[in-house]
């Protein structure tokens, strides 16, 4: 089987692409596509750092990582929950809060630009087979059939 017959090829090779235009988006802005995604998932009120990982479907060493980065940026801070002490919050910073709005922006410009040159019958087949996908690998059943 050649590569370019693989679904895998094709996802891969697409968010490749998705990512590099997000990144020389995000450059322009002293940022990272990560980053940005991760503004995109805080909450207005702030987001506790142990629902971030699972939200984004992402590790939590490289979460970790991508927080202490955007610390430094001071496009976030942590803050403690006022009724459990346990809780700490992500919460954004007015910086932080002006790089969300441009990683909003990024997106929508991306969304708009597919939506215009994709017919919606195919986009919404698009979309359920990659969430079919998506359940398939939740249920594990790639991990069952190599078994």
């Amino acid at each position: 089987m050649k590569p370019e017959e693989t679904i895998d090829f094709h996802i891969r090779w697409a968010w490749a692409k998705i990512s590099k235009a997000y990144n020389t988006e995000a450059a322009k802005n002293g940022a990272t596509m990560a980053i940005g995604y991760v503004l995109l998932n805080i909450d207005k009120e702030g987001t506790p750092s142990t629902k971030l990982g699972p939200r984004m479907g992402m590790e939590p060493t490289s979460l970790s990582r991508i927080l202490k980065s955007m610390e430094e940026l001071k496009l976030i801070k942590r803050v403690a929950d006022k009724s459990d002490k346990r809780i700490v919050k992500i919460q954004l910073t007015a910086k932080g809060r002006e790089m969300r709005e441009v990683s909003k922006v990024a997106v929508m410009r991306f969304n708009s630009m597919v939506y215009e040159n994709i017919p919606s019958e195919k986009l919404s087949t698009f979309f359920e087979v990659m969430k079919q996908i998506h359940i398939l690998l939740e249920n594990k059943v790639f991990a069952e059939q190599l078994n």
